[in-house]
């Protein structure tokens, strides 16, 4: 199955949740938010939560500055 991942393409199994594809990209504890087609997702959902074929996710980590 094909996801967009912050605007580039990869593969990944079918029936994957967000869990998984942080897994797979080894991303565990470094996102802080996940927008799945425009949709927040909330992170208690994120074991559940499975994809679909051409999903668009973005990513997002909260980064502080001053």
């Amino acid at each position: 199955m094909k996801l967009i991942v912050n605007g580039h393409e990869k593969e990944f199994d079918e029936n994957i949740t967000l869990s998984g594809v942080l897994q797979k990209l080894q991303l565990q504890g470094k996102v802080m938010a996940v927008a799945v087609n425009m949709d927040i997702v909330k992170q208690d959902s994120w074991d559940t939560y499975t994809l679909q074929d051409g999903d668009k996710l973005e990513l997002l980590d909260f980064v502080g500055g001053g």
